[in-house]
């Protein structure tokens, strides 16, 4: 049996010779990006409120001072709590 090395090339060539007039009938196609409704929604919940700001900025001068202390128990519920919601 003969191998043709040639052969491989001229595949590849073809190959290209394809994908080429593929790209040419699509010039200026684009990528483009498409945001569901739904995700729109969770942008404008996911902004934090003013109540929750400052609870945020409590516990970090909290944390900042040394004085914050966490519960470790009720730590514990609350990830229970989370995991075990339907």
């Amino acid at each position: 049996m003969k191998i043709n090395p040639m052969h491989s090339v001229n595949a590849y060539r073809k190959q290209q010779g394809v994908s080429q007039q593929q790209q040419a009938g699509h010039p200026n196609k684009r990528d483009e990006v498409q945001i569901s409704s739904d995700a729109k929604k969770m942008q404008q919940s996911s902004q934090v409120s003013l109540e929750r700001q400052e609870k945020i900025r409590q516990l970090k001068e909290k944390i900042d001072n040394g004085t914050y202390k966490a519960d470790a128990h009720e730590t514990a519920r609350k990830f229970y709590d989370f995991w075990n919601e339907k």
